[in-house]
Formats: structure tokens, sequence, C-alpha cells
């Protein structure tokens, strides 16, 4: 049986839409009943219903809001929205975060309920099919808890990136996600943290590892190793104490605004003593410095996760789309776009 949530504020259209049909005659259960969309968010995070009937208009958290949070955790649960007339563009809407399909909440019948399972049910079937032979690790694993990995991974924080991947782990033992699934994500991580670390990444070593744990432990191991190389090299970049100080800040911080007058200040200096020193002991000016490592992640973004071009480069600190697109062809001799088409890992690609 699939698990169904429904979810409504308005109790007697709730109750209209659970007695109308017979659920288990077309292979699914009710298993719970929330009027919010934040008590929804809650329940399908923890008991991972493979059907969301939701209203569209709800208090604190709409309908479209709780399928992008539910998309945002990773899941791919399945939406049906519940909407009035006067609410069609909203159900067009949800339609585009990816909603099965939407059922209008004044002329329902038994006959909409039950196609409408119908599909739903047809496309769960195909996406059992596929599972265990498509490594879909960007939906298994949510991006902000992947972010927070590659941060604390960058800041020499091991502890949380042990808690990080323990919880990563947990989530895919539970969900029964595939080893094929899981030694993707953790090809990509390990790779993501090479590049980080600057040290050479052999994907033999992922590939030949057999059980999921293994790959835990494999990465915790890589992830302790490269931690210490570069919390070696972290802070010893040139030989003026000052410019270190500088340069950790700004691969601690490159994605927030940085200026040369804010590092002169930083460091208790003069703006020209700042600019013509960082010059004389790293070869680069402070923003070319700055440019260089904003495009350096954004380059690993690029190869390793399937985000849009525009939000990598809000990500790595340009708020401006044409102006990371410049810098990033300055460095690279490329656009995003192209650097994409030629280092990408074959993911899924969204429009740039």
């Amino acid at each position: 049986m699939y698990k169904v949530l429904l979810v409504e504020d308005e109790v007697f259209v709730r109750e209209s839409v659970k007695e109308i049909i017979d659920w288990e005659k077309w292979g699914f259960t009710v298993i719970g009943e929330v009027g919010t969309g934040t008590e929804a968010l809650a329940f399908i995070e923890r008991e991972h219903p493979h059907l969301v009937i939701t209203d569209i208009v709800m208090p604190e958290m709409d309908g479209i809001e709780l399928l992008r949070r539910t998309r945002e955790a990773g899941l791919s649960t399945k939406f049906v929205m519940l909407t009035c007339m006067n609410e069609l563009n909203y159900a067009i809407q949800a339609m585009e975060y990816g909603a099965t399909s939407y059922i209008l909440k004044l002329s329902m019948s038994v006959g909409d309920l039950r196609n409408t399972l119908d599909k739903v049910s047809k496309e769960l079937q195909e996406q059992e099919r596929t599972r265990f032979h498509a490594p879909a690790a960007e939906a298994v694993l949510p991006w902000e808890q992947e972010k927070e990995f590659y941060q604390a991974f960058e800041n020499g924080n091991t502890e949380r990136c042990k808690l990080l991947l323990d919880a990563m782990w947990q989530r895919f033992r539970q969900g029964g996600v595939p080893l094929a699934t899981v030694r993707h994500v953790a090809e990509r991580l390990s790779e993501t943290c090479h590049r980080i670390a600057d040290q050479p990444f052999r994907a033999e070593d992922i590939m030949e590892t057999r059980s999921i744990d293994g790959l835990l432990a494999h990465l915790a191991d890589n992830v302790q190793r490269l931690a210490a190389r570069l919390a070696k090299t972290t802070g010893e970049w040139t030989s003026h104490p000052e410019i270190n100080k500088i340069i950790a800040y700004i691969h601690e911080h490159y994605e927030q605004d940085i200026t040369v007058k804010m590092m002169a200040r930083y460091v208790i200096m003069s703006e020209n003593y700042v600019s013509a020193l960082f010059r004389k002991k790293t070869g680069k000016n402070l923003i070319g410095y700055l440019h260089e490592v904003r495009i350096n992640k954004a380059k690993a973004y690029i190869e390793n996760t399937d985000l849009p071009i525009h939000e990598i480069g809000r990500l790595v600190g340009f708020v401006n789309d044409n102006y990371f697109i410049r810098i990033f062809k300055r460095f690279t001799n490329l656009t995003p776009s192209q650097y994409r088409e030629l280092h990408g890992k074959g993911l899924p690609r969204k429009k740039a």
C-alpha cells in the first residue's frame, strides 16, 4: 500500500477527500491528516508518505512552499494540489515544481480522484522500477546538508563533518538507498574535498568499496587525512602573518562582500600599504586573489552539482550574473555553461 497524507485546513474538505473513495481498493492508505503546511512538513520528514494531497492556500506555509521544502529535503514524495478556480495560477506553478496533478475542490468527484490516484500509482511503480538502475544521488541528499559538509571541511571542523556524514548515511539506510547511489554520493563528496585540499583524486578507491558502511568509513578516513593536510598549509601561504590572516579570511568568507578597505581595517593597516604588501607577498592583487578563490569554488560546484549557474555565482559571492560570467571566463577562457559541458559529471542539468 502506498501511504497518503492529507493536508487541508478546512476539516470538512479533508473529511470529504478521505471518505469519497475506497483508498485501499486503489492501493493507497491514508496514514495522516494535518491542517497546516508546517505540521505537514514535519510529518513528511518523519513518515515519508508516498503521496501528499494538499490544499494550495493555507496559513503558516502554503502548498507550494510545502512542495518546495519537501524537494529541498531530498524527498521525491508525489504531490496532488487541491485548489479553487481562482487559485489555478498557483496550481500551474505547483506543476512546475513537480506536482503530479491538481484537483478543483468545488467540483471534485470520485472519478477525478480515481484518475489522479491511477496516475500517481503508475508514476510510483515506474519510480520503483528505475530506482535501482539510475544513481539519482541528487534526489537523496539535500543540497543544504552537502553545502554544510563542505563548509565544515574547509573550516577544519572534522567533528562536524563526521556528524554530518553519519546523518547522511543514516538517511540512506532508512530510505533503502541502493549501494550504487550511495557510491555516487561518496565519490562526489570525496572528489570535492580533494579539490578543496588541492590533492589528486582516485575514483577507483571509491568504486572498489563494496558496502554502504565501507563507503562511510572510507570517506571519513579521507576527510580526516585531507583536513589534516589542509590545516598544515592553511595560514602559511606567505612569510607575512598579516597577509596570511587576510588570505585565511578570504578562504573562510569568500561568499561575503570583501573589499581592500575592509581587509585593511581587519589587520589595522592602511589601504595602500595592504594593497602593495599583498601584491609583493603573493604576486597578485587582493581582489584578483579573491576572484581566483571564488572561481575555484565555482568550478567545484559546477563539476559536482547540478545547481543553476546563477545560483552558483551567488554561492561564491557574485551578486551580478553577468559579472560572474565575465570573471569566470577571464580565469578559464570558458563561460560557466561551457565549462559544465566539458567538466560536468553527467548529472541532470538545470538550465543556466
